[in-house]
């Protein structure tokens, strides 16, 4: 297989990550037409780990791909939900990962599994803000489902919050939760009224 249809092939087995539901919003009662995707969960996520790193002073480009990678096996292995958890065993996210690149070229694959280790393995400041960014996109979609009133996300609101490891993401937790989550709308329709 030539590296071409070996790098094709990835792009569009991510694409799965699409079309993936994070099936744990199933039992929070979230309706199937709202539940976001594996790929909507894992931008965001970046986004809030490069900020993260930045607010950290670690190495945002590292920390936000580290969060980009952090799920990319669900295309293989579906989400398993956490209740899903309790009688399956967690698949081995460094073995699908190798498994996803073994016929890439070296200088695509082998990064790629570094990342993914370096996440799984929590060996670095920007794993371990990489993994919350992750619990704070998942508390961010909690408060956006109720204010949208679906399902009772309180659990996932709950349960994110108390994984989070480091001081500044469990101070912009509490940030989180007691904004409304409509209101960075509001407050851009002030900034443009005053000016």
């Amino acid at each position: 297989m030539s590296d071409d249809n070996a790098v094709a092939r990835l792009f569009y087995e991510l694409g799965q990550l699409k079309r993936t539901p994070r099936t744990g919003w199933f039992y929070a009662g979230v309706g199937k037409s709202e539940v976001e995707s594996v790929a909507e969960h894992s931008f965001r996520t970046a986004i809030v780990a490069y900020v993260l790193a930045a607010l950290d002073g670690a190495d945002p480009e590292r920390t936000s791909i580290l969060a980009l990678f952090h799920d990319t096996q669900e295309s293989r292995t579906s989400d398993i939900a956490y209740i899903g958890k309790q009688y399956l065993s967690r698949p081995d996210h460094e073995q699908v990962t190798a498994d996803q690149t073994e016929s890439l070229p070296d200088s695509v694959r082998d990064p790629i599994r570094g990342r993914v280790t370096e996440y799984e393995t929590q060996n670095s400041r920007e794993a371990v803000l990489a993994r919350d960014a992750d619990k704070l996109e998942c508390l961010l979609q909690a408060r956006e489902y109720q204010l949208h009133g679906q399902g009772e996300p309180s659990g996932w609101i709950t349960s994110s919050i108390a994984e989070l490891q480091t001081d500044l993401a469990k101070r912009l937790a509490e940030t989180i939760v007691a904004m409304p989550a409509n209101d960075w709308w509001r407050a851009v329709l002030e900034a443009t009224d005053s000016t």
